[in-house]
């Protein structure tokens, strides 16, 4: 059974989510107050759902000591449904963002759409490589030129997608299905370009993904090296 940590300081918000998720197969445990997390076990956890404004420690705060520890997947929830906050949450390495109110089979669909991106294969996948850059899906590994690369989920399924189709354009509602589990709409567009500028600046190389104007981006397949000239 599959661990979410819910922390939401809307008690009866908390308590109807708990409802709604248990019989969905999962286990739920609420925490009401930021401070509160520090002293939770998050290796038992398999995802968390983390409200932005709560008592004592913003959800952006524990998002970043989240992040500093593991790539635990985590979902935003929030009633400040601005732009910046949506890029500020995705830059600081959230895998999707919901904003209040919100239907709970929808959060119950994403909830099982990064479980499913995040947990590995039952069978070995064949390793993705182009140019510099590996990726193991089995072992939710990516590494460029030797270097481990430290990918969230949303930012390693964006990437496994772009491998997968190197040289060919993939729109940006293909990369959005792949890496939130949803389709692109009114908004959603900006949260795949923050996925994209993040992969760049973790590949260190800003050509290696490329925009593909009214379209999406393309991951550039190196070029093949010119067969040898004959001998004389």
């Amino acid at each position: 059974m599959r661990k979410i940590l819910v922390v939401e300081d809307d008690v009866p918000l908390a308590h109807m989510l708990e409802e709604y998720l248990a019989p969905e197969g999962f286990s739920v445990a609420l925490l009401h107050d930021g401070a509160a997390v520090a002293n939770t076990h998050l290796e038992d956890v398999d995802l968390v759902v983390l409200d932005l404004m709560l008592p004592n420690r913003s959800g952006f705060d524990l998002l970043r000591d989240i992040r500093k520890a593991s790539d635990l997947p985590v979902i935003l929830l929030t009633a400040r449904d601005t732009e910046t906050d949506r890029v500020v949450g995705l830059e600081l390495g959230a895998d999707d963002y919901v904003p209040k109110p919100f239907k709970p089979r929808e959060l119950v669909a994403r909830i099982r759409a990064i479980l499913r991106r995040t947990e590995r294969a039952e069978h070995p996948a064949r390793t993705l490589r182009v140019g510099d850059v590996a990726l193991d899906p089995r072992a939710r590994e990516a590494s460029c030129a030797g270097r481990t690369l430290d990918l969230t989920s949303a930012e390693f399924a964006l990437l496994e997608r772009l491998l997968q189709r190197a040289g060919q354009p993939v729109s940006r509602d293909e990369l959005a299905q792949a890496a939130l589990g949803r389709v692109a709409r009114a908004g959603l567009d900006r949260n795949v370009d923050t996925l994209v500028s993040k992969l760049r600046r973790k590949l260190g190389d800003e050509e290696t993904i490329k925009t593909v104007r009214n379209v999406g981006y393309l991951y550039a397949a190196p070029l093949a090296d010119p067969p040898p000239a004959d001998a004389a």
